[in-house]
């Protein structure tokens, strides 16, 4: 693996704002990274919680952010699931380092956090996204119309999942 996972924290913000403003044209519209640092305070407290982790998905060799995972709205009890969101920072799009990430939070959340289930809801439009979930193992279960507010407007999503087990015959 040439990228490993590790928590944010407060002293990666000058990193974290830097790839975010190089980054603006590979995910307007679809994703709004925490741009300012308050906003980046709460998602490290966030990422830490019991109902949220977040990961920056870091190359082994230099140390580089490539992007982030955040698998969060953990649901205990007999869901035993959370929803997966993630994004890349330029120049790593598209080299499989979010792929090589996206491996790494599955077996985590299934193995180490005990879940059952991962859910990533996807603009239809984002292709990309789309096709880089169904390589990780992600299924498409649905189209859920106006799911959620992404740069101020209520957008459509295709909802793929990954169950635990889909990860233990992948490992066979």
């Amino acid at each position: 693996m040439r990228v490993t996972l590790r928590p944010p924290a407060l002293r990666d913000w000058p990193a974290f704002q830097a790839a975010v403003r190089r980054s603006r044209a590979l995910h307007h519209p679809r994703v709004a990274p925490p741009g300012a640092r308050k906003k980046f305070e709460a998602y490290v407290r966030r990422a830490i919680s019991d109902s949220h982790r977040g990961f920056l998905v870091v190359l082994r060799r230099s140390g580089e952010m490539a992007g982030v995972i955040n698998p969060g709205s953990i649901i205990r009890g007999l869901l035993q699931g959370a929803h997966v969101g993630y994004y890349a920072f330029a120049p790593h799009a598209g080299k499989g380092r979010m792929r090589e990430g996206r491996q790494l939070v599955l077996k985590y959340a299934f193995q180490k956090l005990g879940l059952h289930r991962l859910e990533a809801n996807i603009q239809p439009g984002n292709q990309r996204s789309l096709r880089r979930a169904r390589r990780c193992g992600f299924v498409r279960e649905g189209f859920s119309r106006r799911y959620l507010k992404v740069g101020g407007r209520w957008r459509n999503h295709e909802r793929c999942a990954s169950l635990a087990e889909d990860l233990r015959r992948s490992s066979a």
